[in-house]
């Protein structure tokens, strides 16, 4: 990827294989759904949304796409079960291009995001 000056989503989407823009678009898809006042923004050349602070950031690589943020510990626990399987740091879970996105989970983390930002969770 030689453009690293990214201004919006659709620009960073636009370098990646059509597959993995699908990929991307349904979790762009979801947050908006979940967060519908979730602004869009470019954040670590990467998108990202923003609802009371940042919410959720993604992004693609070769062999996999990656929900982040800084996980906080109640969210990890939380989803502790779901995410087996995955390779999960504290602030990115990785989910294979081989494989289906887990979108239900990933409309459940963003969900506890968006709870977790309005100081809910």
């Amino acid at each position: 990827m030689a453009k690293t000056d990214y201004k919006t989503i659709d620009e960073y989407h636009k370098v990646h294989p059509a597959e993995v823009q699908q990929r991307m678009q349904s979790i762009r898809e979801i947050v908006h759904k979940v967060v519908p006042e979730a602004e869009e923004v470019i954040s670590y050349q990467i998108p990202c949304f923003k609802y009371k602070g940042y919410l959720v950031y993604y992004s693609a690589a070769s062999k996999h796409i990656s929900l982040s943020n800084p996980w906080s510990a109640g969210l990890l626990k939380t989803f502790e079960k779901d995410l087996k399987g995955y390779k999960v740091s504290k602030s990115a879970i990785q989910f294979p291009n081989q494989d289906p996105l887990p979108l239900d989970l990933i409309k459940r983390i963003v969900a506890y995001r968006k709870k977790e930002n309005e100081g809910k969770a």
